[in-house]
């Protein structure tokens, strides 16, 4: 027989268990949103506004409008894949004066999920196809290239990294080639009621030219339900750490909107 001493002990875990409940839906929500290898259709929006260039006066800024669909394994290939297109919309400095703003390089990537359990892993080929506007806003070039996603994900937040590598095979013969590498860490540590903090910065390399440049970010954002689908807002300032090479970030201000559908 139960004594009325356990009672305070039983009324606590019941007023304990719908908060505890509560706070793991959020991180799940949460991961769900900001993990790049989540299987669901996904779309985003997403800004970076650089106010000025290192030994330059210049500030850019690109718009990315991306697509995430999943396709479900087959008979062909057994694993899921992830299809992402990405389109920016950016704003360069002209070469004679003022500034040049439209469509940029198209890049597109499929990443096959070769695991999905504990720590999951993808990877896969990717595309950028020459789709700019103006000279300043692309490479003139097609390129191709590997892309590789590694995340650990558990409810204190995501754990991992995207690293892309690129080259030119064909093109505008009087453009240069181009051939970079980047890195994206994946540093989210989930609070309560859906906010998080994040560090998603970027690491640039030309391996052509031999430049690069490392920014280190510290955001916060909040990823809601609405519906089927979650929202997810962020905003992320950026610090460049290390640099080689002139008219590279000094510091970017990051902020997107990120809609997954149907989870």
């Amino acid at each position: 027989m139960f004594t009325s001493s356990c009672t305070p002990a039983f009324m606590l875990a019941a007023l304990l268990l719908p908060a505890f409940s509560a706070q793991a839906d959020n991180a799940d929500t949460a991961n769900k949103s900001n993990n790049p290898l989540n299987l669901a259709p996904g779309a985003n929006l997403q800004d970076y506004y650089t106010p000025r260039l290192y030994n330059t006066n210049a500030h850019t800024n690109d718009v990315l409008l991306r697509g995430t669909l999943p396709i479900a394994p087959s008979d062909v290939m057994g694993v899921p894949q992830l299809l992402r297109a990405t389109l920016p919309l950016s704003t360069r400095p002209a070469p004679r004066s003022g500034y040049s703003t439209g469509i940029g390089d198209l890049n597109l990537f499929d990443i096959f999920l070769l695991k999905t359990e504990g720590v999951q892993l993808g990877i896969g080929p990717q595309i950028t196809a020459p789709t700019a506007e103006h000279d300043e806003l692309g490479t003139g070039k097609w390129q191709a290239g590997l892309a590789a996603v590694a995340i650990d994900a558990s409810p204190r937040g995501l754990l991992g990294a995207l690293v892309q590598y690129q080259s030119s095979f064909a093109g505008d013969s009087d453009r240069a080639r181009v051939e970079s590498a980047t890195f994206q860490p994946f540093l989210i540590h989930n609070l309560p009621k859906g906010w998080y903090l994040r560090s998603t910065g970027t690491w640039t390399f030309d391996l052509k030219n031999d430049t690069h440049y490392i920014p280190i970010g510290f955001g916060m954002g909040k990823a809601w339900k609405t519906g089927s689908n979650i929202l997810n807002a962020y905003v992320e300032p950026q610090w460049t750490v290390a640099r080689k090479g002139d008219g590279l970030p000094q510091f970017t201000l990051f902020a997107g909107l990120n809609v997954t559908f149907g989870k």
